[in-house]
C-alpha cells in the first residue's frame, strides 16, 4: 500500500499549506509588513539593509506618539516608503534654532526636545511651523543626510503605514520596538 501512504502525505501537505496561507496572508495584509531600511537618514539607529517588521495595526487604535519610529508613504510620491522619527504632533509648534528642536505644546508650554538618538546634528535653516490637525512633523536621526519635514513639509496621518515593531536583521541587533526612546516630553 505505498500508494496510499503517498496520497496521505500529499493530502496532509496540502492541508498544512492551506492552513499556513489562511494564517499568514491576513497577517501579512492587515497586521505586519516587512521593511528593509535603505539609506543613511536614520543612522546610527537604523542602517541600510536592516530588516524590520512594521506593526500596521496599532495606529488604528492609538495615536502616534513623539519619538516613535514610523514607516510611511512619502507624501510627494506614495509609491516610496520612508522611515523617520515623529518629532511634532498635531496642534503643536515645532521650532528649530541652531539645530536644537523646541516644541510648543497645545497648552502653550515650550520645551527643548531631548534627542539622545541624534548623533549628527546640522543641515537645514532655522524654522518654525505649527501643525494642523492630522499632520505630523518627522525627521531622520542623521540630520545632515535626511530628507524630512524640514524640506518636503508635513506628514498627513493617512500616509502613516505603521511603526517599526521588530528588527530581525542583523542578528546582533534583534529587538522589539527598535529605536524607541524614553518619554520625550518634559
Amino acid at each position: 500500500m505505498p500508494g496510499e501512504k503517498r496520497e496521505g502525505f500529499f493530502t496532509e501537505l496540502l492541508k498544512f499549506a492551506l492552513i499556513a496561507v489562511v494564517i499568514v496572508v491576513p497577517i501579512r495584509l492587515f497586521v505586519a509588513k516587512p521593511f528593509i531600511v535603505s539609506g543613511a537618514s536614520m543612522d546610527p539607529t537604523f542602517k541600510t539593509g536592516q530588516y524590520l517588521i512594521v506593526d500596521e495595526l496599532t495606529y488604528h487604535f492609538e495615536v502616534p506618539e513623539r519619538g516613535q519610529v514610523i514607516i510611511f508613504k512619502y507624501p510627494k510620491d506614495p509609491s516610496q516608503y520612508f522611515i523617520k522619527r515623529i518629532i511634532g504632533l498635531p496642534g503643536e509648534t515645532v521650532s528649530i534654532k541652531g539645530g536644537t528642536v523646541y516644541i510648543t505644546k497645545t497648552d502653550g508650554t515650550t520645551f527643548e526636545l531631548n534627542e539622545p538618538y541624534v548623533k549628527n546634528v546640522g543641515n537645514g535653516a532655522d524654522m518654525s511651523v505649527t501643525l494642523p490637525a492630522d499632520q505630523y512633523f518627522v525627521m531622520g536621526d542623521n540630520r545632515p543626510e535626511s530628507s524630512d519635514s524640514r524640506y518636503w513639509g508635513l506628514l498627513p496621518k493617512q500616509n502613516i503605514v505603521g511603526r517599526a515593531y521588530v528588527r530581525l536583521l542583523p542578528l546582533n541587533a534583534i529587538g522589539v520596538l527598535p529605536g524607541g526612546t524614553p518619554d520625550q516630553e518634559q
